[in-house]
């Protein structure tokens, strides 16, 4: 389906944007504008024939919990009970993601509807780096994923995009799937810089994968991460919308409609249905709201804001 990115709305009749539209929510809001309209057109051979509606990829719902570097065994052990007794959507993949030293303590314990990601991992085969996981002990004791790219690691790590990406390309190689991370801090979305950093950060993960088929995206902007701010529905969906349409022509419209667009940044509870309602928001990259497990459940169970009324 065609979509309208942000580097064609420069292009519009040969010219350049006014210099009204040239700030960045002015900028986004129209390109958003415009691809509603091409959205009407068409919606109905972009929805999924499983009784869905307001998604526009072919992926499966998709909920992570990233609890970073919280908890203690005893946290840990009534977090676990809360997530086996919680009722979860069937049709909504359910990632969450242990401090390393957790990793085996919460796969033996936590129900099997729920699988185990890591919350990083290193560039290639173990070895002598000190301080480091290796893909290949993640998979030895179970894990499934693992998030790479999240902007602590970029921005308090110092990992740079080329790094990220290699790590990536590791990690699909021998069999984990990656929830690939990318998002704009404050200044440059005030820059209007927003599309032009997730690109660059999207192009180092597709110079480097060799398949998008275990690629979950978190689109996960810097300055709403752990900050209480949170991107309204409409950011969210035209920054997802340009970056499936970054997908499109960058590297396929197959790759562009079965990958998982997810948002993270300060969702919870609270606001979770109704970014989950918005067509290019595929589900959730969750912080500080994963460590509850009852509020967690109501992120996963936000995929009903999806669903077609009976």
């Amino acid at each position: 389906m065609a979509v309208v990115s942000s580097s064609c709305v420069t292009r519009i009749s040969g010219g350049t944007l006014p210099s009204a539209l040239r700030r960045p929510d002015a900028a986004v809001s129209f390109v958003h504008r415009l691809n509603s309209s091409v959205r009407l057109a068409s919606s109905s051979s972009r929805r999924p024939p499983r009784g869905v509606v307001a998604m526009a990829g072919s992926g499966k719902f998709f909920v992570g919990g990233n609890w970073k570097c919280n908890g203690t065994k005893d946290s840990i052990t009534k977090l676990v009970t809360d997530l086996n007794n919680a009722t979860l959507e069937t049709d909504v993949d359910v990632v969450v993601a242990p401090p390393f030293v957790y990793i085996d303590q919460v796969k033996s314990s936590l129900t099997d509807r729920i699988e185990i990601s890591a919350q990083n991992s290193w560039v290639g085969k173990g070895g002598a780096f000190t301080g480091e996981i290796s893909v290949e002990q993640l998979k030895d004791i179970g894990c499934r994923w693992v998030i790479l790219g999240h902007s602590e690691r970029r921005h308090v790590i110092g990992e740079n995009d080329e790094f990220i990406g290699k790590k990536a390309a590791y990690a699909l190689s021998e069999g984990l799937g990656v929830i690939a991370c990318i998002g704009e801090k404050l200044e440059e979305r005030e820059a209007g810089k927003t599309f032009d950093v997730c690109f660059e950060q999207m192009k180092a993960f597709a110079d480097a994968v060799p398949s998008w088929d275990n690629v979950v995206v978190a689109y996960e902007p810097v300055w709403a991460i752990g900050t209480g701010k949170v991107a309204t529905p409409q950011q969210a969906q035209e920054v997802h919308v340009a970056v499936r349409d970054w997908l499109k022509k960058n590297v396929s419209e197959k790759v562009a409609s079965e990958t998982r667009i997810i948002y993270g940044g300060s969702a919870n509870g609270s606001n979770c249905n109704e970014l989950a309602k918005q067509e290019d928001i595929d589900g959730f990259l969750v912080g500080g709201a994963s460590l509850k497990g009852p509020e967690f459940a109501t992120i996963v169970n936000s995929v009903t804001s999806k669903k077609v009324a009976a």
